[in-house]
């Protein structure tokens, strides 16, 4: 067991900040009868990911929605951060050498392109799904999606994840069951906050989540079998409220 001092100097964290984890209910450690705070290997864990997730840019309130869910599994939290962060290390190693190259050019030591002057900033990252959905759904749609989400990335992706996690927590459950049915609600109406999508699409995407490999690995990831329990609900959605 480790008194708070000790875990502020060994996490960095200072003492008031883990103090506000505590009142909040986010890391919560064992009193003595004195008051004071005990942290145990459990306890370091789940430290561990909320630094995790903060360094990717959650919310302390989305971080605690996902950290309590029933779904919530830390291996795959893990190897979710591994490859975030990966991506992150990626671009940062992009822009440092784009800086390199921007020196040398100061310097005369080479001559850099406009192209080569941008690369690292490229804030619409691409997104591989993007050809089949405006197949499916026009350019009007994907144009529409890109303008709401463009300056609110990091709230709409926490949103997303929310929803996910919040579908993950009760894919046992019968998909025309209430809780589903009201969840999966939620889904079709952010969707259509960032773009527009007839029920009839709704159904469509919900079978690519499970027919495209892409879309099911992803979506799995949130919890095994969540593909097909969001195909499922979709259906069900779509065809009780045409």
């Amino acid at each position: 067991m480790l008194k708070i001092k000790e875990v502020a100097d060994l996490s960095g964290i200072s003492k008031r900040t883990l103090h506000y984890y505590d009142d909040i209910g986010l890391l919560c450690p064992s009193k003595t009868s004195s008051g004071y705070r005990l942290y145990d290997s459990n306890n370091l864990e789940d430290l561990q990911q909320i630094l995790f997730f903060r360094e990717l840019g959650f919310s302390l309130k989305a971080i605690g929605q996902v950290m309590t869910s029933s779904s919530f599994n830390r291996k795959k939290a893990l190897m979710n951060h591994k490859q975030l962060l990966k991506e992150k290390r990626d671009k940062i190693d992009i822009m440092m050498e784009t800086i390199d190259k921007t020196l040398e050019s100061m310097e005369g030591e080479r001559s850099m392109s406009n192209k080569e002057r941008f690369e690292g900033f490229n804030f619409s990252s691409k997104d591989p799904y993007q050809k089949e959905a405006r197949e499916k759904w026009g350019n009007k749609a994907i144009k529409q999606s890109k303008k709401t989400i463009r300056g609110n990335e990091k709230e709409m992706s926490e949103e997303m994840n929310k929803i996910y996690w919040e579908l993950s927590a009760i894919r046992h459950l019968a998909p025309e069951s209430k809780e589903a049915q009201a969840a999966i609600g939620k889904w079709f109406d952010f969707l259509n906050r960032i773009g527009s999508y007839s029920l009839d699409a709704f159904e469509g995407l919900g079978k690519m989540y499970v027919e495209d490999e892409r879309f099911k690995n992803n979506i799995d990831n949130f919890g095994e079998g969540l593909s097909i329990f969001m195909k499922d609900s979709m259906k069900i959605y779509a065809k009780n409220n045409k």
